[in-house]
């Protein structure tokens, strides 16, 4: 299993570099999360600089790479400052309609990229389904040659931002295995009756969370996305790449905050030294490398594991909890690191300390993780 970059990746992360100096400033950055606002320049110049729609055909405007490119891709282009969670909602979309959607779905969500739109937001949670997948209420219906969609969920990422959203839902009418009563829908949220609430969170400010509620919206049957009735299996899988694509994520956020609080410690001094020279600063430096390096090789066979067709599903779980946990610590010893400075906005790592956190909860909690991975687990040895 080799690592090493080939020409083209090479000369792909150099592009990335330049693109942030350009066009990622923190100053900008930290504009749009202090008014809440979607990072439209932003967005649009990375659609034209080509990165929208890395690892898409080039029909439908997109530059064909592995996910080993495109995990190397996400690792840098966070590492060098991007805000959590822009991305990764148009990637996720493109793979889940890439893998069971059709042609004409995948075509629409591209333009919308291409317009410098999210492509599509995933409405899977609802208010008593989040961990519980097989518990949402969401229901379709059909009626006189249509379907007919009602529910709400919540949580959603995104909404705002997107034309179109991919509904988990189930049917209305009684099936004899419960897992084969669920079914994905590509729905157009300008469609009438259809309400968006946003809702307030803690951090990912430059981007909205929404409640979604459904009322008798109709859609056709060319709205199906995937095999009816396999809803719930198509879920899995697209739970198993976001949590690889999220990982990506998390080491480059990771990161970010360790080589800002490293260049930190050498300038602030303190006791006519800077601090970095004592040692139980160094001692946090190097745990947090020690960390974020850990999470690399982790997400990197993950990477290889799906280039290669190998089953990720022990260790999507195990590398979505690693490394939200490792993210986390790394991010929080940054703050630390940086002192009274690290707790204010004036300092990218408080930026990065809130908006990390969510990364325990969303794409499966760190206790679901464990309960996923355990499983597998478990059967391997009984």
């Amino acid at each position: 299993m080799d690592f090493s970059l080939t020409d083209e990746q090479e000369l792909l992360l150099e592009s990335v570099h330049e693109f942030m100096d350009q066009h990622g400033s923190e100053a900008y950055f930290k504009e749009c999360d202090r008014e809440g606002r979607y990072p439209t320049e932003f967005i649009t110049a990375f659609n034209e600089a080509g990165f929208g729609l890395l690892g898409v055909d080039e029909e439908l405007g997109g530059t064909p790479v592995d996910y080993m490119t495109q995990t190397l891709f996400n690792m840098e282009l966070y590492r060098l400052g991007a805000p959590i969670n822009f991305l990764g909602l148009s990637a996720l979309a493109i793979h889940d309609l890439q893998s069971f959607g059709n042609r004409e779905q995948l075509a629409r969500v591209c333009e919308a990229v291409q317009q410098n739109k999210q492509g599509m937001c995933m409405a899977f949670t609802e208010p008593c389904a989040g961990s519980d997948s097989a518990a949402l209420q969401t229901t379709y219906t059909r009626r006189d040659g249509k379907v007919y969609l009602n529910g709400q969920k919540t949580f959603i990422t995104g909404a705002l931002e997107s034309p179109y959203a991919l509904v988990q839902s189930r049917t209305s009418e009684p099936v004899d295995n419960p897992l084969k009563a669920f079914t994905l829908w590509m729905v157009d949220l300008s469609k009438p009756g259809i309400t968006i609430n946003k809702l307030h969170k803690i951090g990912m400010h430059m981007v909205s969370n929404c409640e979604i509620y459904f009322d008798d919206v109709e859609l056709d049957e060319s709205d199906m996305v995937g095999i009816e009735g396999n809803g719930f299996m198509h879920l899995m899988d697209n739970f198993e790449v976001e949590r690889v694509n999220a990982t990506a994520v998390m080491v480059g956020t990771a990161w970010c905050a360790y080589e800002d609080a490293a260049k930190y410690v050498t300038q602030r001094v303190q006791f006519g030294k800077p601090v970095g020279y004592n040692q139980l600063v160094q001692e946090k430096l190097v745990d947090m490398y020690s960390k974020v390096e850990a999470m690399k090789y982790m997400v990197l066979k993950a990477a290889w594991d799906a280039d290669n067709g190998n089953s990720l599903r022990l260790s999507s779980s195990v590398l979505k909890r690693f490394c939200a946990q490792m993210a986390n610590e790394v991010v929080d010893d940054a703050v630390q690191l940086h002192g009274g400075i690290g707790y204010t906005d004036e300092a990218r790592v408080s930026r990065l300390w809130r908006d990390v956190r969510i990364s325990r909860i969303g794409a499966g909690t760190d206790e679901i993780m464990v309960k996923n991975a355990g499983k597998v687990i478990f059967k391997q040895f009984a």
